[in-house]
């Protein structure tokens, strides 16, 4: 008789999950956002997250690093949006530096659900670059800025081994000065339109060594944007530096949306 019964309450549950489709197919997907899209910051490429993308992989997501021409803001948003596009569902913005400003306009993309900032730079609506960066004294970095004559500007040897990543090794911070991609100054005096942040959830890592990114003013930006905040004892690139934390941070927000 109890056989009969249990034949009968799973036809009964079968049944009702073939007349609601929807529902069967939320019982079977696990909740959370499954794209991740990286966005590097100045003077870096998409390698930036190479000790970050297995991790998350690893956990099922789809990852795309962006690769950001770094010649003006809008194309840095233009292609970042082309990775957008490319995902198939909801997606997680993480922004490293500069790439703060990028992931602030392209989030307002309908498919990003949430946004993480890494050592970035967060602006408000109309807001440049130098419009953020001026609300506090500069990073010692910043003074090792060099502009070229077709306006582009670089780091020099001193602000990469002293200010930007100080805490990796001399042979890795020897890499980020021969692969240095220069970041054109016109995307520093660039306005966004509307910051993303407004209407999304957002998280903030924090180094609490950078010197790029002053930790007075991103902890001002993360509490400006309601991030849920992270600090961490790292030099600009805790991605790199730190990966198996800053991994974990990512993962826990995809996993919140």
């Amino acid at each position: 008789m109890s056989t009969i019964k249990n034949i009968v309450a799973a036809t009964v549950i079968t049944a009702a999950a073939a007349s609601n489709p929807a529902d069967a197919q939320s019982q079977s997907i696990p909740k959370g956002v499954k794209n991740i899209v990286l966005v590097h910051g100045a003077f870096a490429d998409g390698s930036s997250w190479n000790r970050i993308i297995p991790a998350l992989q690893a956990k099922g997501l789809n990852v795309i690093a962006v690769q950001n021409p770094l010649i003006s803001l809008e194309e840095d948003v233009a292609a970042t949006k082309r990775a957008i596009a490319l995902m198939d569902g909801p997606v997680l913005l993480v922004g490293h530096s500069y790439g703060g400003m990028v992931i602030t306009e392209a989030g307002n993309d309908p498919k990003v659900a949430g946004l993480v900032y890494v050592c970035a730079l967060v602006p408000n609506d109309g807001q440049t670059v130098q419009d953020v960066t001026s609300a506090f004294p500069p990073g010692p970095g910043s003074a090792e800025f060099r502009q070229d004559a077709e306006g582009f500007l670089s780091l020099s040897p001193k602000g990469i081994n002293e200010h930007f990543a100080q805490d990796l090794s001399a042979e890795e911070r020897g890499i980020l000065v021969a692969t240095q991609t220069p970041w054109a100054a016109k995307a520093t005096v660039t306005k966004i339109s509307t910051a993303a942040w407004k209407n999304k959830p957002s998280w903030f890592i924090i180094g609490t060594e950078d010197h790029m990114v002053p930790p007075a003013l991103a902890r001002a930006e993360a509490k400006m944007i309601k991030a849920k905040t992270t600090e961490l004892k790292s030099s600009h690139v805790p991605m790199v530096s730190q990966p198996g934390t800053v991994s974990k941070i990512i993962l826990e927000a995809a996993a919140e949306l």
